[in-house]
C-alpha cells in the first residue's frame, strides 16, 4: 500500500513534534505548515495528499476559512479539525462543513492514529469486519435453512439474509455478496418446498398459518383506529422487504417506527389477486362469489383492479360498527403524485385514508422493456438504490414530510414483492392460458412438474375457476415460464427481469410497518 500523506496546518506545529514522530514511525508521511494560507497553497500545488489536519485557531485565516478553501479545490478530501475551542457553535459549523472528524487539544498520538484509521482505513476495516462476521454466521444460516423450518422461522431467516445483504451493500464486499446470493437461492429452494407442502393447509388454519393478504386490514390497520387519530394506510405496490428496509432509513428521520410485522401474500403473488384480497378482506373466489361485478378473471377484458375502493368500503362496512370517514387515493403517475402531495394535510380530516402508490410496480415493468433501466437496476443492489433515489425525490416523500409533525398513524405496506428470475421452464397451454411468467391458469397445462406447485382444485386455494377443468401452476424459486415457440428469444428477453406471481421469499414475505410522529 502507498504511504499515506497528511497535510497538517497548525501555528504551534513545533509543539506537536512527538505526535509527528509517532506518525512517521507508523509509516505515515506528514507535510507541515503553520498557517491557513500556506495550507491552501501546499494543497493546491500537489495531488498526493490523502487527509488534511487543520487547527481551528491560526493567524491569518481560521481553520474554518481554510477548510472552505480546501474544499473548493477538492470537496472529497477528508479533513480533521483540531482545536482548543470547545464552543458548540464552532463544532456545529465544522460538522456542517462536512469535516470527517473533530479533535480537542491536547491530542495524544493514539487519538490521531484512531482518527486516521476511521478516515483512511474505514472502508477496508468495515469490509474486513463485515466479511468476517458473515463468514461466521454463514454456517448458522446454512444449518437453519436445512432444519425443517416453519413459516415464522422462515420470516426470521429471510430478515437475517436481507440484513446481511444491506450490510454487504454498504461495505461493498462483492465476494461475500456472491456467497450470500447462493445462500439465498438455497433458502428459496427450501422455502418453496414448505409452501408446496403446507400452503393449502395454512389457508384452512386461520389461527395456525401466517397472516395472509385478506387479513392485513383487520389485523394491522383497523386496530389503529382505536387510537382516535387519523390513520393513513400507504400501500406501495411491488415493495419487497429489502426495499422497505431502505425506505425505513429515510422515514425514520421524520417518523417513529412503532412496530414492524410481515404478512404472507396469497398465491398468485400478483396485483390482481393479492391487492384485491387486501382491500376486500376476502380470498379471490369469495370476491367473485359475493361481488361478481368487481372481479375479472385473467382473460377478461378491462382493468383487474378497478374496484379497490368499493371493495375497501364493503370491508369497512362489515367490520367497523361505528361510521367512519374513509378516503381512497390511487397514484399511477407523477401528476397524481403531485396532487397527493398538495392534498396530504387534508387527509388528516379522515378517520382512514388509503393510498395506493404504483411507482415501484411501474419500475419493475419498465425495467423489463427498457434497456436503460436494465442497466440502472441490473441486480438487487442496484434495484434498491434506484428505489431509494426515487423515494427521496418523490412527491410522496414530500407529502409525508408535511404530516410528520402531526398526530397521525401511518401504516406502510405492500401487496407482494418480486424476484429476479433466472431459470426458464417450458409450459404448453391453449390460447386461454394466462400470460404471467410466474403463474399460469388454464386447461390441460403441460409443464415440468419439479418446477411448480400445481393446484388442480382452485377452490381449495380460494381461487376462481373460469372453467370446470381450470387449474393453476405457480413457479417456485427463480423459475419463469416460457412457451416452446420462439423460446430462445424470450429466454434472453426475460432472464434477470423482476417478476411476480410465484413462490419465493421475496414475493411472499411482505412488510407491514406502523409509524407515528416523533
Amino acid at each position: 500500500m502507498d504511504t499515506i500523506k497528511i497535510l497538517w496546518a497548525d501555528d504551534e506545529i513545533d509543539l506537536l513534534r512527538p505526535q509527528l514522530l509517532f506518525l512517521e514511525k507508523k509509516g505515515y508521511e506528514v507535510v507541515t505548515v503553520t498557517n491557513g494560507y500556506d495550507a491552501v497553497e501546499e494543497f493546491e500545488g500537489r495531488n498526493d495528499i490523502d487527509v488534511v489536519f487543520l487547527d481551528e485557531s491560526m493567524p491569518g485565516i481560521t481553520g474554518l476559512e481554510t477548510l472552505a478553501k480546501v474544499k473548493e479545490i477538492n470537496d472529497n478530501i477528508p479533513v480533521v479539525m483540531i482545536t482548543k475551542n470547545e464552543a458548540e457553535t464552532v463544532m456545529e459549523e465544522a460538522i456542517g462543513s462536512q469535516i470527517h472528524d473533530y479533535l480537542i487539544k491536547p491530542v495524544n498520538p493514539h487519538q490521531i492514529l484512531l482518527t486516521l484509521k476511521k478516515v483512511i482505513d474505514n472502508k477496508r476495516l468495515v469490509q474486513e469486519k463485515t466479511a468476517s462476521d458473515y463468514q461466521q454466521d454463514f454456517r448458522n444460516i446454512f444449518m437453519e435453512i436445512n432444519s425443517g423450518l416453519d413459516y415464522e422461522d422462515w420470516v426470521s431467516i429471510y430478515k437475517k439474509i436481507i440484513n446481511w445483504e444491506l450490510k454487504l451493500d454498504s461495505s461493498e464486499t462483492d465476494s461475500m455478496m456472491e456467497i450470500l446470493a447462493t445462500q439465498k437461492t438455497e433458502a428459496n429452494a427450501e422455502f418453496s418446498k414448505l409452501v408446496i407442502k403446507r400452503y393449502l393447509d395454512w389457508l384452512g388454519e386461520e389461527n395456525e398459518g401466517p397472516i395472509f393478504s385478506h387479513q392485513v386490514i383487520p389485523k394491522y390497520v383497523l386496530p389503529q383506529l382505536s387510537k382516535k387519530k387519523p390513520v393513513i394506510m400507504l400501500l406501495l405496490d411491488n415493495l419487497r422487504y429489502d426495499q422497505w428496509k431502505i425506505l425505513e432509513r429515510i422515514l425514520q428521520g421524520a417518523f417513529r417506527i412503532e412496530d414492524e410485522q410481515t404478512f404472507c401474500s396469497i398465491l398468485p403473488t400478483a396485483t390482481q389477486y393479492s391487492r384485491n384480497a387486501i382491500f376486500s378482506g376476502l380470498l379471490p373466489s369469495d370476491i367473485e362469489k359475493y361481488y361478481p361485478n368487481y372481479w375479472k378473471n385473467d382473460n377478461d377484458e378491462g382493468g383487474k383492479n378497478l374496484f379497490e375502493k368499493e371493495l375497501l368500503l364493503a370491508q369497512i362496512d362489515r367490520l367497523v360498527k361505528d361510521p367512519i370517514k374513509v378516503d381512497y387515493v390511487k397514484v399511477t403517475n407523477f401528476a397524481k403524485g403531485t396532487q397527493l402531495e398538495d392534498q396530504m394535510l387534508n387527509y388528516l380530516n379522515n378517520d382512514l385514508t388509503v393510498i395506493v402508490y404504483n411507482f415501484i410496480d411501474m419500475l419493475s415493468h419498465a425495467r423489463t422493456e427498457m434497456e436503460v433501466l436494465k442497466e440502472l437496476a441490473k441486480d438487487e443492489k442496484a434495484y434498491r438504490s434506484l428505489t431509494n433515489s426515487w423515494f427521496l425525490n418523490s412527491p410522496l416523500w414530500s407529502g409525508l414530510q408535511r404530516i410528520a409533525d402531526k398526530d397521525v398513524t401511518l401504516v406502510v405496506t405492500t401487496d407482494h414483492g418480486t424476484i429476479r428470475v433466472k431459470q426458464p421452464s417450458k409450459v404448453v397451454g391453449d390460447r386461454e392460458t394466462t400470460t404471467n411468467l410466474r403463474y399460469k391458469m388454464g386447461k390441460n397445462l403441460r409443464y415440468e412438474r419439479q418446477d411448480v406447485l400445481e393446484i388442480r382444485d382452485p377452490s381449495k386455494a380460494g381461487l376462481p375457476a373460469p372453467n370446470m377443468s381450470s387449474s393453476y401452476i405457480f413457479a417456485k424459486e427463480d423459475i419463469y415460464f416460457l412457451y416452446p415457440n420462439n423460446y430462445s428469444h424470450y429466454n434472453n428477453y426475460f432472464r434477470n427481469t423482476f417478476q411476480h406471481g410465484g413462490i419465493s421469499l421475496e414475493e411472499m414475505i411482505c412488510p407491514v410497518a406502523v409509524l407515528s410522529n416523533k
